[in-house]
């Protein structure tokens, strides 16, 4: 059974980063279909997968990461303008059977993703 998943790490503190809020959209031609929203638990996880089984369909997806909320919130940013505050990442699913892992690498001035296991 496929699915989609992630977890964001603070590359910064060198710890899980928790309660990032992320945003699930799928991308259809000029639309965009929020279909999930979740925060990251003390392990820098999701509860949950953010996609599973029927529901992960073939086709383009995006997850936005609220970095900007979480840097504030860790005391690693101020209140002004900020390098990095939302981080869209797309990507496309091809196999439905297969298992999505794309993990954020987090710190106030760079990050990194890729897919992972």
């Amino acid at each position: 059974m496929g699915r989609l998943t992630t977890h964001v790490l603070d590359t910064a503190t060198g710890r899980p980063a928790a309660g990032v809020r992320i945003l699930l959209c799928r991308l259809t031609g000029a639309a965009t279909q929020e279909i999930a929203e979740t925060v990251t638990n003390s392990d820098g996880r999701t509860d949950a997968p953010l996609l599973e089984g029927e529901a992960l369909t073939e086709g383009r997806y995006e997850i936005t990461f609220a970095a900007g909320d979480y840097l504030r919130a860790s005391g690693q940013a101020g209140a002004g303008v900020l390098f990095l505050d939302e981080i869209p990442i797309r990507f496309g699913i091809s196999d439905v059977s297969a298992h999505y892992h794309v993990p954020l690498l987090l710190s106030p001035f760079g990050y990194s993703t890729y897919r992972g296991s």
